[in-house]
Order: structure tokens, then C-alpha cells, then sequence
């Protein structure tokens, strides 16, 4: 564990304030969960909660079998990090940070469907992705219990690929299916 140097008291209710530089750091925004762990010494450890991130084994297969339906990239994230990839730049993207672009397309709850064939711009998807790599992105948010928990995106390299609706409407339900399978 690292030492930070910053001191905290717990006050009358039990709470204790997280310093800002923390939350920064580690992306903690107001309202997000986070997990309590006591470990061997004593010590207690916060880490942020991901509710998709524990149906990792489950984003994968779902994301092999949008990959496998529609031959494009299919990739499942959470408000934070990409958790499963299928298809071509798995090396690139899985367990990479989401970019902040990503995550006010998710926060906002809305659809985007870009492609450079329509001179369209291409968001970055991870911190270290410039949107140069693909030719084609639809990004769907997953919603469960009225929060946007994180997202179900596709992804194309073919030079003039525009997606179909059929293409969409595979990537809203999946969206779909993972915030009702969160709720459950």
C-alpha cells in the first residue's frame, strides 16, 4: 500500500472525507460505490465498485457473440475501463481507461453512430487512443436502475464501413440485456 501523506479524522457519523487529489486520480465521482476490504494488518482498503466488472466472464462471451454476429469489434466497458473485447485491437483497448469523451457520451445517456465515410469525427475510446485506429464507432450506453453504468461499443476498420441498423439494434439490445441483468 502507498503512503499518501495526507491525514483524515473520521467524524461524529463515521465518515471520513477522501482527498480530492485521490478522487481525481482515481476517478471517484460523487455517487459512485465503493467496496470496503480489511486486510491481514488492520488496514482498511476502499476500491471503486464496478457492477458490469463483476459479470466479467459473461461481457466477454456477450461481446464474442456480438463480434461473431456482426464480424465488427465488440467492446464492453464500465464507467471506467473496457472490460471485454472481441475482435480486432483487443491488445489496445482491454483494461485500458475509458477516455472522458466516452464517458460524457455514457453519462449523458445518449447514442452516437460516427464514421469517417461520412466525414464524420471518431471519439477516442481509450486514454491513450487518438480515434485514429477505427474507421467506424456506435457507442450505446447501458442503463440499469435509471444510472448509466457503462457501455456497448462497435468498431470497424474497413475503410468505408457506416453501420446498419441492424448493427444498432444488435448493440441496443445488448445494452439492454446487460442493465436488465445488472438489476437482477
Amino acid at each position: 500500500m502507498k503512503a499518501t501523506g495526507i491525514v483524515r479524522r473520521i467524524d461524529e457519523l463515521g465518515r471520513v472525507v477522501i482527498p480530492k487529489e485521490i478522487r481525481r486520480t482515481l476517478r471517484i465521482r460523487e455517487g459512485d460505490p465503493l467496496e470496503i476490504f480489511v486486510d491481514r494488518e488492520g488496514g482498511v482498503i476502499l476500491k471503486k465498485y464496478s457492477p458490469i466488472g463483476e459479470l466479467g466472464d459473461f461481457a466477454r462471451e456477450y461481446a464474442e457473440s456480438i463480434h461473431q454476429s456482426v464480424g465488427h469489434t465488440a467492446v464492453i466497458c464500465d464507467r471506467d475501463v473496457v472490460i471485454a473485447v472481441s475482435g480486432a485491437g483487443k491488445k489496445e483497448l482491454l483494461s485500458h481507461p475509458v477516455s472522458e469523451r466516452i464517458e460524457e457520451i455514457m453519462q449523458s445517456r445518449r447514442r452516437v453512430c460516427a464514421s469517417r465515410k461520412a466525414g464524420e469525427e471518431l471519439l477516442p475510446v481509450t486514454t491513450d487512443d487518438r480515434g485514429e485506429v477505427f474507421s467506424a464507432e456506435l457507442i450505446i450506453p447501458i442503463i440499469s436502475s435509471g444510472d448509466s453504468i457503462g457501455a456497448v461499443i462497435l468498431l470497424s476498420r474497413e475503410p468505408d464501413a457506416v453501420f446498419s441498423e441492424t448493427d444498432i439494434k444488435v448493440c441496443e439490445t445488448a445494452a439492454g440485456f446487460m442493465g436488465k441483468q445488472m438489476e437482477s
